[in-house]
């Protein structure tokens, strides 16, 4: 099978905790607070990779995940960065998000890479709190939690040229004949059910075709699996339209290929093509040619005979492809707009829920993300906390919404108790 689809799972490492400590040193009785950070967490990074064709190691390992950043120490050691979590891809994959769709990264050329997820911030040790006012805290932060996304991956295969044609024109054969591809060849229709790349070489120069398998009338609306394969054309800098010279009408075949690509994306339209027709070894072929080649020159298209299985006129064709592709300007891929993800208009922005009695449930971006980095087991990590609350008006806005001293509020996967010590009141 050819893997040009997958749904994966990511995240990137947390960040390491900060740590409460204290230098205890011979003759320095208030040494102060000693405790380090912890280290960043490792990002997961996407990046092309030459030597990888499909997204077939993608589907078969749906979950990655980056290891998380060292914790602080003791006499102010600040904990290692967890290492990048590095994914090859093969050129041509487009990554989105699979909720909102919106594409995330763009991963066309060789070396080209994209920070996918990005790693938590390592919590601070009690060293970063001390001020003149508190001279030995004793609070610290747990390291921020690395970001986590499903992503679906779609592969659109990268190539000079892309083959088109309807079913057994011998696409496949061609390729077999100009490269070392071996895609399955067979006298009937729908052989090829997967694109296939081959690499030819014209005066020491390389070009790069792709096999797309043939196309039906209808393949823009997925007829006979035409979405799957309509998009590999899109990446294409020209097209080789192989004619069938046994089909009993190949202009009308011609026409009906190129309204479907119009049809599933209008840029098709613009692309270069050069009409080939195909089995100039039949009798059908050798009398059909001059009316193709006659109606082909109306329309102002190149076109040439050739019999893929007798190689005549191949060696032709590949000199005539490589002076179209050197007459064409080099395609420039306009940057594609990305999301950020994870990062909303406002991140201090909250939303406050009361489901049921004595339940309040509080939403937002970054009191999540400070609930999460609190080390409720220092006291004073929960007073910070209280200020912060207060800080962003979610106290204020809690009690004007009519919460109770003994009432619950769920910030995360935190629950705390309104009004007791050590939790949100006064």
């Amino acid at each position: 099978m050819f893997f040009d689809r997958a749904r994966i799972f990511v995240k990137a490492g947390n960040g390491g905790d900060g740590v409460v400590a204290f230098r205890r040193e011979k003759y320095v009785p208030r040494g102060g607070p000693s405790g380090g950070n912890g280290g960043r967490g490792g990002n997961v990074v996407f990046y092309v990779d030459a030597g990888v064709n499909t997204l077939h190691h993608l589907q078969q390992n749906i979950h990655h995940r980056a290891e998380r950043g060292v914790h602080g120490a003791g006499a102010n050691k600040y904990g290692a960065a967890g290492p990048d979590l590095r994914i090859p891809v093969p050129a041509g994959t487009l990554v989105r998000d699979a909720d909102s769709g919106a594409v995330l990264a763009d991963l066309i050329h060789a070396g080209q890479e994209v920070v996918i997820a990005r790693g938590g911030r390592g919590g601070r040790g009690n060293a970063a709190f001390k001020t003149a006012r508190n001279t030995a805290p004793k609070v610290a932060e747990k390291g921020e939690p690395g970001e986590e996304h499903w992503l679906e991956l779609e592969l659109k295969l990268v190539a000079d040229v892309g083959i088109i044609g309807v079913p057994n024109a011998g696409k496949s054969t061609l390729l077999s004949v100009v490269s070392a591809a071996r895609p399955k060849i067979a006298d009937y229709p729908f052989t090829t059910v997967e694109p296939s790349l081959g690499v030819a070489e014209v005066d020491h120069r390389q070009i790069v075709l792709v096999d797309i398998p043939g196309l039906l009338e209808g393949a823009h609306e997925g007829v006979g699996l035409g979405l799957e394969f309509l998009r590999h054309i899109e990446r294409c800098r020209m097209l080789i339209h192989l004619l069938s010279g046994a089909s009993p009408d190949p202009l009308g075949d011609f026409e009906a290929i190129n309204q479907e690509l119009s049809l599933f994306n209008p840029a098709l339209a613009d692309t270069v093509q050069l009409v080939v027709l195909n089995k100039m070894d039949l009798p059908e072929a050798q009398s059909v040619w001059p009316e193709v080649q006659a109606a082909l020159e109306r329309y102002g298209l190149p076109c040439m005979a050739i019999s893929a299985v007798t190689h005549e006129n191949v060696d032709k064709l590949l000199y005539r492809t490589q002076e179209m592709l050197d007459a064409l300007p080099p395609i420039v891929h306009e940057p594609t707009e990305l999301v950020e993800i994870g990062v909303g208009p406002d991140p201090k922005a909250f939303r406050i829920e009361n489901p049921e009695p004595h339940l309040w449930i509080v939403e937002g971006q970054e009191i999540e993300k400070v609930v999460r980095m609190t080390k409720w087991d220092y006291y004073e990590a929960t007073l910070r906390f209280q200020r912060i609350l207060a800080a962003l008006g979610i106290t204020e806005a809690l009690r004007s919404a009519g919460v109770t001293e003994g009432d619950t509020v769920q910030i995360a996967d935190t629950e705390l108790i309104w009004g007791y010590d050590n939790a949100l009141g006064e």
